[in-house]
């Protein structure tokens, strides 16, 4: 029997709709919770408009059979892409919204998660189907997803590339409303790639289906509210930083032994310097020099509630594919809310400048600060 790795994950109730997403937002901003922008209002228009057509919809659905015989439901607006720069607030705005969306079968999702989940669909359906994967992951998700919203959406491989231009194609045709956040517009989601111009059949479609529209702003919030309640962040490589790794490990572990350790994921075998109940002790070499993938970093991320990772380099352009695996490790990390505490051959800001996918680390740089904050330490026990 077909064993679906793609499950797909529904609000459990209905929010009630007493407040626009303005409303909301300018409530938050009284709180203090965020700081006003007038840009962010105006995306924030745009999504009102999605969130308008579902109300109207779940207004026709109630209505009785005879009712909608004699009546035409709302027509379907376009679907939505926003794209501005690291730490403008998109990702904030789309939760705003799909907390408020008064449908149940709707899902957030972070991509490269999305693409983890898309590849494990293809590997099982190709195992005991001939007939095309990505369709009959299309229809299963258009039949059970009403609203989709992908976060940090971003192509760099080719192989990617080509399942997204497939898979959006027949997700639109379905009438999936597809809600997305980047940090680029769609003519550069794939800039520098090869067979480019098969990808800009994909990106012309998304700019047909979707209103594109920039959230342009001139602060990082994920700086503005960053309040360390410690220092999770040691550079350079001095002398003093494995004292700092060694205090850190002790006032976790109550002083345990350090010995490595291994974790098995899917037959591969990952090694650690040290491992303590829900604490992780690792080099920057043993999770980013190894062949290790998203897969591989989504796992470590459930397993541990707190990783120290030790000895991360200055990255050059020869460095593209362990830049490339921090990432997703990274990625993996802030998705689950796990504490990250590093020590660095510099700061935050300078480990991955120049090279392929140094546009993409600025979403790290600021995810690295943020971490460190008094709002992210304290989600993990909410």
């Amino acid at each position: 029997m077909f064993k679906n790795p793609f499950q797909l994950k529904v609000s459990k109730q209905i929010p009630d709709i007493h407040e626009s997403l303005e409303e909301q937002y300018r409530r938050q901003v009284k709180q203090d919770h965020i700081s006003y922008d007038k840009a962010q209002l105006i995306v924030l228009q745009q999504l009102q408009s999605l969130l308008d057509y579902f109300v109207l919809l779940n207004t026709y659905k109630r209505r009785s059979f005879r009712h909608r015989l004699i009546s035409s439901p709302p027509v379907s607006p376009k679907s939505l892409y926003i794209y501005g720069d690291v730490g403008s607030g998109k990702s904030m705005l789309m939760i705003l919204f799909y907390e408020a969306c008064p449908i149940v079968h709707k899902r957030r999702v972070h991509l490269s998660t999305f693409m983890i989940e898309v590849h494990d669909f293809i590997h099982q359906w190709h195992q005991q189907n001939t007939n095309n994967a990505i369709i009959a992951l299309a229809e299963k998700i258009g039949v059970e997803t009403m609203l989709l919203c992908l976060d940090e959406f971003h192509v760099s491989d080719i192989a990617d590339a080509m399942i997204l231009k497939r898979l959006f194609s027949k997700l639109f045709e379905l009438g999936t409303l597809i809600v997305i956040t980047s940090n680029r517009h769609p003519d550069n989601l794939y800039k520098g790639g090869i067979q480019k111009d098969q990808f800009l059949i994909f990106t012309k479609l998304l700019q047909k289906k979707s209103d594109v529209i920039e959230l342009v702003t001139n602060l990082d919030y994920r700086h503005v509210h960053n309040k360390s309640l410690n220092s999770s962040y040691y550079f350079p490589l001095d002398s003093h930083a494995d004292d700092f790794i060694r205090q850190q490990y002790n006032n976790l572990t109550d002083h345990a032994h350090i010995k490595s350790n291994t974790l098995d994921i899917l037959g591969r075998r990952i090694v650690f310097s040290s491992i303590h109940k829900d604490i992780a002790l690792a080099t920057f070499n043993e999770l980013c020099l190894q062949p290790l993938g998203s897969v591989d970093y989504s796992k470590i991320a459930t397993v541990f509630s707190t990783l120290i990772l030790t000895k991360i380099p200055k990255l050059s352009a020869d460095n593209r594919n362990e830049a490339k695996r921090l990432m997703a490790l990274i990625d993996a990390l802030y998705e689950h809310k796990v504490e990250l505490i590093c020590t660095a051959e510099v700061p935050i800001s300078e480990i991955y400048t120049t090279g392929d996918g140094s546009f993409e680390f600025k979403r790290i740089v600021s995810r690295l600060i943020e971490m460190q904050s008094d709002a992210y330490l304290l989600s993990k026990h909410t």
